[in-house]
């Protein structure tokens, strides 16, 4: 009869664990960083083309109904001219068309990139 002996005190180390979840730790910790970063710049970059589609519209709009320059609009006025007769917000933000020939600008309750909470943005 042939006996096998199997070993009881398969594993990992303590120390070993311990240095595998350091370099989790510190992996994460330069990914982070970089990953909001990315997010920031997305959000701004999503609200920069609505911006820019409701300047579009807000052309197409004054050019179809014979209006000029300092003619008020608002999203409902230019709702035919939007791809889905809406803006869709990123992160909650409030868009302002103001009159035509003047820019659009957003306002959001978060900070995004170089811009604070509260702040206008608008595409230069």
């Amino acid at each position: 009869m042939v006996r096998i002996r199997i070993k009881r005190n398969a594993g990992f180390t303590l120390v070993e664990i311990m240095v595998v979840v350091s370099i989790i730790g510190l992996l994460a910790a330069i990914a982070i960083p970089s990953f909001l970063k990315s997010r920031d710049t997305a959000q701004l970059n999503a609200i920069f083309n609505n911006l820019r589609t409701i300047e579009a519209a807000k052309d197409q709009w004054a050019l179809e109904n014979k209006k000029g320059t300092g003619d008020t609009t608002n999203l409902t006025t230019i709702s035919d001219y939007l791809k889905g007769a809406t803006i869709k917000p990123v992160v909650s933000e409030t868009y302002t068309t103001n009159p035509v020939g003047s820019p659009a600008y957003a306002t959001t309750p978060v900070r995004l990139g170089t811009y604070a909470s509260g702040d206008q943005i608008s595409v230069q």
